[in-house]
């Protein structure tokens, strides 16, 4: 038998190791997530600057939005608010619906090249995009779909390799890393407006070109914890069916309140992009002579609050984390169906932070609810998975709710349906809490992880053959 040292890519994809390859590895020894250590806070550090930048551009799509409205106009293209929209919407569903397949990349590229390939994928998309900015269709593919490649590849091993590092506060630091699309929003909202104001549209994408290539170098940062396994020869051979098992993993499907979760999602997250576009226009055409970008920073900053705060609640065991999120999506919707009926700009201020807190308390909870739902070993699948069936109400809600600004010439209905749908959303959760709790991961949830009860109560050399099942950091 040969001893030896592998990095744990099985884990970034949330596969089991199957049978075949059972039979050919025996695994003596997992270290636990150190929790801690300089490797660790660089990581997180590499991690909160990737979400800032990845999100800080997409979030800030307004500015963006505004400028490419007005060229449509100025040449006298119909439907122009809505094909603005949809390059946008088609960005943030990109990164979405790749997720899975960034998270099935892990697997066999590692974690760190697949996001160096993600940020200088999505580096070479904004250098591309600054010579095509007059033409639209070009941008649904160069910035639209060429980004959220990038940022989808980058994106999802940020999130991943922070189950490697930590376990007892996974929730505080996973609060803390996706604060940084918060953070960068509130400085780059203003930022990409005064570039765009002072040297046109395609030095400010040539602009964030630079900045989005520090995407590629955090990703250098990103090795998970490397395991020691015993290699134990076996007359098996890795077949095409082996593999098949491997990439098109159906474990996750087998958990009944994850089922249940990937129905109401997407339903709620159809008019969430929805704010995040007409913002700054809806703000410009209510209230004049004020600062149209200031109501999208309140938005942001407090975002970054409310990621700490429900990171912060979702690490204690007292805490329901499905409870949390659906408080998080009742106020979103409630705020915005709330929005166009606003009077008073100091008021439209107190709703954007209210926004704010709750959608940063939604994000924050994606991952944790994953582990809790899944296992720390099937959580990067899951996070994939999840977003990738979100990727198409997201896509639809901004285009559909600019047709319809098009044809009443009023915001108050786009901002009222996309309210509605994160109503709906959390309400059918409570279907959720009223699953019995089984254990679906065949664990016990500590901290936001799922220890495996199973291997505890059968350590792998007193199974059959000696062979344990993967499931735990």
């Amino acid at each position: 038998m040969e001893k030896r040292e592998v990095e744990n890519c099985e884990l970034l994809t949330g596969r089991v190791v199957p049978k075949a390859e059972e039979s050919n590895n025996i695994r003596r020894e997992s270290k636990e997530p150190p929790d801690g250590g300089f490797r660790a806070y660089s990581i997180v550090i590499g991690s909160f600057l990737t979400n800032g930048l990845i999100f800080g551009v997409i979030n800030s799509y307004s500015v963006i939005f505004t400028v490419l409205k007005k060229q449509l106009l100025d040449q006298n293209i119909p439907n122009a608010e809505s094909k603005a929209a949809l390059v946008g919407s088609l960005t943030l569903s990109t990164t979405f619906l790749l997720s899975p397949v960034s998270g099935l990349l892990t697997g066999f590229l590692g974690l760190r090249l697949t996001a160096v390939l993600g940020g200088s994928l999505a580096t070479a998309s904004l250098i591309i995009t600054s010579f095509v900015v007059d033409r639209v269709e070009a941008l649904y593919f160069t910035y639209g779909i060429m980004y959220g490649v990038g940022a989808s590849l980058a994106y999802t091993p940020s999130l991943a390799i922070l189950g490697h590092y930590f376990k007892k506060y996974l929730g505080r630091v996973n609060g803390f890393v996706t604060i940084g699309s918060a953070v960068f929003t509130v400085i780059m909202t203003p930022t990409m407006k005064y570039a765009i104001d002072n040297y046109g549209l395609e030095w400010m994408f040539r602009m964030l070109a630079v900045i989005t290539f520090g995407i590629a170098l955090c990703g250098l940062l990103f090795k998970p914890i490397p395991v020691v396994v015993i290699d134990k020869p076996s007359e098996e051979t890795n077949t095409c069916k082996t593999i098949m098992k491997v990439i098109f993993n159906v474990d996750i499907w087998k958990i009944p309140r994850y089922r249940l979760w990937c129905i109401s999602m997407p339903i709620a997250l159809f008019g969430y992009f929805v704010p995040y576009v007409y913002m700054q226009n809806f703000v410009k055409e209510t209230f004049k002579d004020t600062t149209s970008t200031l109501p999208q920073q309140c938005v942001a900053a407090s975002s970054g609050i409310g990621r700490l705060m429900f990171g912060y609640l979702a690490d204690r065991d007292e805490v329901n984390s499905i409870v949390l999120q659906q408080i998080a999506l009742y106020v979103i919707g409630t705020l915005t169906i709330i929005l166009p009926f606003v009077t008073s700009f100091e008021l439209l201020l107190v709703v954007c932070v209210g926004i704010g807190l709750s959608d940063g308390g939604f994000i924050s909870l994606i991952g944790p609810m994953a582990v809790e739902f899944c296992g720390s070993a099937l959580a990067a699948q899951a996070i994939g998975t999840i977003l990738g069936l979100s990727a198409v109400p997201v896509s639809v809600g901004p285009p559909v709710a600019g047709y319809l600004f098009t044809v009443y010439k009023s915001f108050t209905l786009p901002f009222v349906l996309a309210g509605i749908s994160p109503l709906v959303g959390s309400t059918l959760m409570f279907i959720i809490r009223c699953q019995t709790r089984k254990r679906d991961t065949k664990g016990s949830r500590t901290n936001g992880h799922v220890s495996p009860t199973s291997d505890i109560e059968n350590p792998p050399l007193l199974r059959p053959n000696g062979v344990g099942q993967q499931t735990s950091l």
